[in-house]
């Protein structure tokens, strides 16, 4: 197929040329050593570049077009592709006529484009200390914008004129859009394509700016053409999000929005899309979706947009990912049932509105809470603090104490909690791989960042003296109590949650005990109620020191589980969207193979 493709290549070098006559002639000399077709565009020159293209035209490889007035970057760019499609051409190489590329770098662009003929290829510039600043801030602030309209991050430079574009494709979203003529072009012509389905490959290219180079760049109204693309474009991906997300189940190494659904900190939310079949896997098996990057991404809308548009995105991403994500959306229905059950068994009034998508939708906002949360925009303004007194008292004796969380709310208030005190440094435990990750994305987001996570596969004690120490340093530890271990799954203490037995893991309670450290419960609730962020933290003094006595250390353990397992589910019924265990905690799974080497 691929050497089928090789024979009906047929490339040529597109220059779209306007008052460079200075420059294009060192360009198409240098081409020369490549023996392919040339198409130079006359984008309205003044008379000297005029003669100059008439001149360097002559060959009869080069094919010179001529506007007669100028039309701008993206319309001499236009005018050339039709004019290459004419021709028969497959694939027109754009290189600029001023000498900025380095043309070094044009054999592996065309060897990539030959390699992926359905692709399009782009330089993604290299540049040296001759680049204006501002030209270099501005690209990125583009690039922001451009990874918000295609929802992904795919897209690694998208004002490069150095690119080898197929036709067919090309002149296809040509004629379907009207895409600006001047330098709003290069941006859009790239988004657009992406929309259709085109991939978009990226090589290298060293980046110049000459010495008394002459740029058409003009900083108003180029400007305010950007700007207008850029409105048109994001209002064009709204109701395209559903269709761009698709694309990375498709491709799952792509990063994409579909962040939304990733394990953040240390709600490491096991999510997925696969069809329930047969046994269920342990939590921390399912399939997660979502990079790094992607989280990033989420900031960039979350910090450029606001909350508004951010929420406007999250409810298309959210309503896609609720018809195709089964199983998160049936471990949500389950969670549902048994929660109204309960609550009808026990005369418990409800809030309305309990359904699976609304829970997902829950699920998407708290992970904008995170975000804002690593990136320091909460603070105790925006907390009604419920057992402050408590709090407060910790804080001055400076005693370290371990805080049993949940997977129910966000957790990561506690940073809102201990900004105003410098000296507190917060650890929390984490049981997947991805600990050393979210570290760095939280310094990316957040220099200044206290919370550090901490990847612990088992309960040891290596673990132990580390947590020990940070102890006896002052500082705080932070657990979750209901999720059961990845390697010792089957080492749960059962537990009535909502009316109905479910596995709690021993590891966070006897921890506890081998640590002998005060022991609090913290609970960071967001009120839907509010138009503005805001949320009720619940700090709550558990035991001053778990013990756990050798006699009756099973009974023991079964009365403190329990006495957990009562205050969540209390908590729960306060907020029942804000559970966010997407799977059926109710049982176990198949794959709770112990690792019996471990004592």
């Amino acid at each position: 197929m691929l050497e089928g493709a090789l024979k009906s290549y047929r490339a040529c070098f597109l220059i779209p040329c306007y008052n460079h006559g200075s420059t294009v002639s060192g360009v198409l000399e240098f081409l020369g050593g490549f023996n392919l077709p040339v198409v130079l565009v006359d984008d309205g020159s003044d008379i000297h570049t005029k003669n100059i293209l008439q001149e360097a035209s002559r060959p009869a490889h080069i094919s010179l077009v001529t506007l007669n007035e100028n039309q701008g970057k993206g319309g001499a760019v236009k005018a050339g592709i039709k004019k290459a499609h004419e021709l028969g051409f497959t694939h027109a190489i754009q290189i600029d006529a001023d000498g900025q590329h380095d043309l070094d770098a044009l054999p592996k662009l065309l060897q990539s484009s030959k390699a992926r003929p359905e692709h399009l290829i782009s330089g993604k510039p290299i540049y040296d200390d001759t680049v204006p600043k501002a030209r270099l801030y501005g690209r990125y602030m583009t690039h922001i914008w451009v990874w918000i309209e295609t929802l992904s991050l795919s897209i690694k430079d998208s004002m490069c004129g150095f690119r080898a574009y197929p036709i067919e494709k090309t002149q296809h979203v040509l004629s379907k859009y009207d895409i600006g003529s001047r330098m709003d072009f290069d941006i859009e012509i790239l988004v657009r394509l992406y929309w259709e389905n085109c991939e978009i490959d990226f090589i290298d290219t060293k980046v110049i700016y000459p010495e008394g180079g002459v740029s058409h760049f003009d900083a108003l109204w180029d400007n305010v053409k950007i700007s207008w693309m850029h409105t048109r474009l994001f209002f064009g991906m709204l109701p395209r999000a559903p269709k761009l997300i698709a694309r990375h189940f498709k491709k799952p190494s792509t990063s994409s929005v579909n962040a939304i659904t990733h394990k953040t900190s240390n709600t490491n939310t096991a999510i997925s899309s696969e069809d329930s079949k047969g046994n269920e896997p342990h939590w921390s098996r399912t399939q997660e979706r979502g990079t790094v990057l992607g989280i990033k991404l989420l900031l960039a809308i979350y910090t450029l947009l606001g909350r508004k548009v951010f929420n406007v995105i999250l409810r298309l991403v959210m309503r896609y990912y609720h018809l195709t994500g089964t199983r998160a959306r049936t471990a949500s229905e389950q969670y549902l049932f048994q929660l109204k059950a309960y609550a009808e068994q026990q005369n418990i009034e409800l809030p309305k509105d309990l359904t699976s998508y609304n829970h997902l939708l829950s699920f998407g906002h708290t992970i904008l809470d995170k975000l804002a949360a690593w990136k320091g925009d909460f603070s105790v303004d925006n907390l009604s603090i419920h057992g402050q007194d408590q709090f407060e008292s910790m804080v001055e004796n400076k005693q370290g104490v371990l805080i049993l969380g949940s997977h129910l709310g966000n957790i990561e208030l506690c940073r809102a909690l201990g900004r105003r005190h410098s000296h507190i440094k917060i650890n929390a435990l984490v049981f997947t791989e991805h600990a050393e990750r979210f570290n760095s994305v939280m310094k990316a987001v957040n220099p200044s960042s206290d919370l550090n996570l901490i990847q612990v596969s088992s309960m040891g004690p290596d673990t132990a003296i580390l947590l020990q120490q940070k102890l006896e340093q002052g500082e705080w530890i932070v657990i979750v109590g209901d999720r059961t271990s990845t390697s010792k799954e089957s080492r749960s203490v059962w537990a009535n949650f909502l009316g109905k037995e479910a596995p709690f893991p021993q590891g966070p309670f006897m921890l506890a005990s081998v640590l002998k450290a005060p022991v609090f419960l913290l609970f960071g609730l967001r009120d839907d109620n509010k138009t503005k962020p805001h949320f009720n933290v619940y700090f709550e003094h558990f035991s001053d020191k778990i013990v756990l006595p050798r006699k009756t250390r099973e009974q023991s353990l079964q009365e403190v589980v329990q006495q957990y397992a009562n205050r969540l589910q209390h908590y729960t019924l306060k907020a029942p969207l804000q559970w966010y265990n997407f799977f059926n905690f109710w049982t176990l799974s198949s794959q709770h193979h112990d690792n019996k080497d471990t004592k």
